[in-house]
C-alpha cells in the first residue's frame, strides 16, 4: 500500500457511508470514487459532530470491521523503556492484537490493511490541564497573541488589530452576541512597551463599544472606558478580594484588571452566549484538540454556565473527542452533582465530570502569583519586596479541600506560587487527616515556583504534579530578567526533580494561555528552551520517551483512565495518534517540529492533515 492509499484510507475509515458499502479493498478504489471520497471527506473530517443520530446508527452497524496498521514505528509505551511492535489490531472500539505482523494477518485475514508508510503510531495523547470551552471562545476572539502566534508586538499593533476585527465578519458577529470586542492573548512581556495598554489605549479602537482584552495568562485584562463606566470602575472604587484595579499616581484605574476585578468583569460577558453561540464554541475547541493529537481533553475550572453547554453537547451527541470537566468549586456544589453528570470516572456521551477545581493564586508572568520570596522587577504600582497575593485565607482553602475529600472528588489546585503550594499542602494535610480516603490522585496544577523541599510533601500526600515547563520557551527570559531572577528561574516546572522523586506527572499548554499545541508542550519539557535560544534549567529536562509518557501513560492515571487509555495494549481503546516523524529517533531539538498527521478515535478519524 503506497502513500496515497493510506491517506486515501484514513478518509474511508471516517466516512460511515463508504466503510457500508463495503469500500475497504484499497486497491479496488477507482479514481471516480477517489474523487467522491474527497469531495466528502472535506466535509465530514472537520464536521464530524454534527453528524444526526442516523448517521451514528450507520456508524454502528459497520463497527465489526477490524483493522490492522503496521508498516511504521508503533511505539507502545507500555514499558519504561520504548517498547514497539510490529502491527495493532483493533475490533470496533478496542485494540484486539499487539504483536508480529505475519501473526495479526493470519489470525485477522479479512481486516482492512492500514500501511503506516514510515510514520510513527503511539496512543493518543490526555491532556494534562487545560480549558476546551474557553480555547473555542478564544478562537473566536481577536488573537493578540505576540509572535510566533500571533502578531502582537506593541500597542499600536493591538490597536490596529482590534479596529480590524471590529468590522471583520467575526468581530461582528461576537459584538452581535456579546455586546463586546472581545481580544486574547495580550502579553506584557513581549510587548515592545513591556507594560500593559491601558483604557486609554483601547478608547482608540472604540469610545462607544466596550471592549476586554485578555492578557496571555488568563489572569488579567484590560478594559476601555466605556467598559469602566458601565462597569462602575472609577476612583472610588475598592479592590475586590483576590484582586486588584491597577491605578494611576492619581489612584484613577487605568483599565488594568488583576485576578478578582479581571473575572468580575469578564464572567458576566463571557456568560450571555446563546446556544448557538456556545456550540461554536464546543465545535472549535475540539477542532483545535483533535488536530494536535488531544483526544481527551480537560476542562479545568468549569462555570455553571459553562457546565451546561458541556452537558447539553454531551447529551445531543456533539462531541467526537473525550471531554472531562472540574467545576469551579468556589461557585458552589449544588451545580456539580445531582444529575446523570455527577463526578464520576465513567463517560456518558464522552463527557464526565472528573471532580473540582480550586484556584489558590495567580499567574508568575503577569506577577500575581503569590510567592515566599519577592519579585525580581516588582509591577507597576507595587513596592520593591512585593511578592504577590493568595487568592484566600487558609482557612477557606482548607474548607474547600476537605469538601473535595469529604465527596471523595478528585481536587485540581491551581497553584504557580511556591506560598500558594505551601497552603495547597497544608489544607491537603488538613483534609487528609479527617476525610482521607484512597487514591485520592490529589492534583498539584502548573507548579511554575515548586521548591525542592516541598517534592517529599507531595510524595507523601500522593499528590500528583501537572507542571507546565512551556513557560520555559514563552515566559523563560521574562522570568530570568523580571519575574525571578537566576537561580529561582531555571527551577520552574522542575521535571527532573520530581519524576526522580518517584511521581508521576503530567506536562501541560493550559490553553487558551497558550495553544494546544502538543509538539510545542513535548519540545519544553525535553528541551526547556526560550525564545531567545537559552537552556533554562538544562538538568530538569526529560528524556524524550519520558516526555511522551507525560501525555500518554501517566496522563492517563491522572485520569483514573490507565485501563482504557495511555497505552497501546489489548482491551484498551483504540485511541491513536499518527506522526510523521519518531521522536524517539530524531534530534529532540527538532521535536517541535514534527506534525500530527491523523487522529483516531475509537476506530474512527476525527482529524486528517491534508
Amino acid at each position: 500500500m503506497n502513500k496515497k492509499r493510506a491517506t486515501y484510507f484514513s478518509i474511508i475509515h471516517s466516512v460511515p457511508e463508504f466503510k457500508q458499502r463495503k469500500y475497504i479493498n484499497i486497491k479496488r478504489i477507482t479514481m471516480k470514487t477517489k474523487l467522491v471520497i474527497m469531495a466528502i471527506a472535506v466535509l465530514t473530517l472537520f464536521s464530524c459532530n454534527n453528524r444526526d443520530q442516523k448517521s451514528a446508527d450507520k456508524t454502528a452497524q459497520i463497527d465489526n470491521i477490524k483493522t490492522i496498521y503496521f508498516g511504521g514505528d508503533i511505539i507502545t509505551m507500555e514499558g519504561d523503556k520504548p517498547e514497539y511492535a510490529e502491527a495493532v489490531v483493533r475490533k470496533n472500539d478496542k485494540i484486539v492484537f499487539v504483536g508480529k505482523k505475519d501473526k495479526a494477518l493470519k489470525e485477522y485475514p479479512n481486516a482492512v490493511q492500514f500501511d503506516l508508510t514510515g510514520k510513527t503510531m503511539v496512543p493518543a495523547f490526555l491532556d494534562g490541564h487545560s480549558h476546551i470551552y474557553n480555547v473555542g471562545f478564544a478562537a473566536l476572539a481577536a488573537n493578540l497573541l505576540s509572535p510566533p502566534d500571533g502578531p502582537g508586538k506593541n500597542f499600536e499593533s493591538i490597536v490596529k488589530i482590534l479596529n480590524e476585527y471590529k468590522n471583520s465578519e467575526e468581530g461582528k458577529y461576537m459584538i452581535n452576541k456579546l455586546g463586546w470586542i472581545i481580544g486574547n492573548g495580550y502579553d506584557d512581556s513581549q510587548l515592545e512597551e513591556k507594560d500593559h495598554p491601558t483604557a486609554e489605549i483601547l478608547d482608540q479602537v472604540s469610545t462607544d463599544i466596550p471592549i476586554i482584552i485578555i492578557h496571555q495568562s488568563g489572569h488579567l485584562g484590560v478594559i476601555n472606558s466605556k467598559a469602566k463606566e458601565m462597569m462602575k470602575i472609577n476612583t472610588n472604587s475598592k479592590d475586590p478580594k483576590g484582586g486588584a484595579f491597577r491605578r494611576d499616581k492619581n489612584g484613577n484605574p487605568t483599565g488594568v484588571l488583576e485576578e478578582g476585578a479581571f473575572f468580575s468583569v469578564l464572567f458576566p460577558v463571557i456568560s450571555k452566549s446563546d446556544p448557538e453561540f456556545a456550540l461554536k464554541c464546543v465545535n472549535k475547541g475540539q477542532e483545535e484538540y483533535a488536530k494536535n493529537g488531544y483526544l481527551t481533553a480537560q476542562d479545568g475550572r468549569t462555570t455553571p454556565g459553562q457546565l451546561e453547554i458541556l452537558k447539553t453537547a454531551a447529551k445531543n451527541n456533539k462531541l467526537y473527542i473525550d471531554v472531562v470537566a472540574y467545576p469551579d468549586i468556589t461557585l458552589g456544589t449544588d451545580y456539580i452533582s445531582g444529575d446523570v453528570y455527577s463526578p464520576s470516572h465513567k463517560y456518558k456521551n464522552r463527557f464526565r465530570i472528573g471532580g473540582v477545581k480550586l484556584t489558590l493564586d495567580g499567574s508568575p508572568q503577569g506577577k500575581t502569583a503569590w510567592l515566599t520570596q519577592p519579585y525580581l522587577v516588582p509591577p507597576t504600582g507595587q513596592k520593591k519586596g512585593y511578592k504577590g497575593y493568595p487568592v484566600m485565607t487558609d482557612e477557606q482553602a482548607i474548607e474547600y479541600v476537605k469538601t473535595a475529600f469529604k465527596n471523595k472528588w478528585q481536587i485540581l489546585c491551581h497553584t504557580n506560587g511556591d506560598a500558594a503550594i505551601d497552603q495547597y499542602i497544608n489544607a491537603i494535610n488538613k483534609a487528609e487527616k479527617e476525610f482521607g480516603y484512597p487514591d485520592h490522585r490529589t492534583v498539584l496544577v502548573h507548579g511554575q515556583t515548586l521548591r525542592k523541599d516541598q517534592i517529599p510533601e507531595l510524595v507523601k500526600l500522593g499528590i500528583y504534579p501537572s507542571l507546565f515547563p512551556m513557560h520555559t520557551f514563552y515566559w523563560g527570559d521574562w522570568h530570568v530578567n523580571s519575574v525571578l531572577g537566576e537561580p529561582r528561574a531555571s527551577y520552574i516546572s522542575p521535571c527532573r526533580d520530581v519524576v526522580d522523586a518517584g511521581l508521576t506527572i503530567t506536562s501541560h499548554h493550559d490553553a487558551p494561555v497558550t495553544f494546544p499545541n502538543s509538539m510545542r508542550v513535548y519540545d519544553a519539557t525535553v528541551n526547556r528552551i526560550t525564545r531567545s535560544g537559552k537552556i533554562l534549567g538544562a538538568n530538569q529536562r526529560l528524556t524524550a520517551y519520558e516526555g511522551l509518557e507525560t501525555f500518554t501513560k501517566w496522563a492517563a492515571k491522572q485520569y483514573f483512565e490507565e485501563d482504557t487509555k495511555g497505552t497501546i495494549t489489548v482491551g484498551k481503546l483504540a485511541d491513536f495518534v499518527i506522526l510523521d516523524k519518531n521522536p524517539l529517533k530524531i534530534d529532540p531539538m527538532t521535536i517541535h517540529d514534527i506534525k500530527v498527521m491523523v487522529a483516531i478515535k475509537e476506530g474512527k478519524t476525527v482529524y486528517l492533515n491534508k
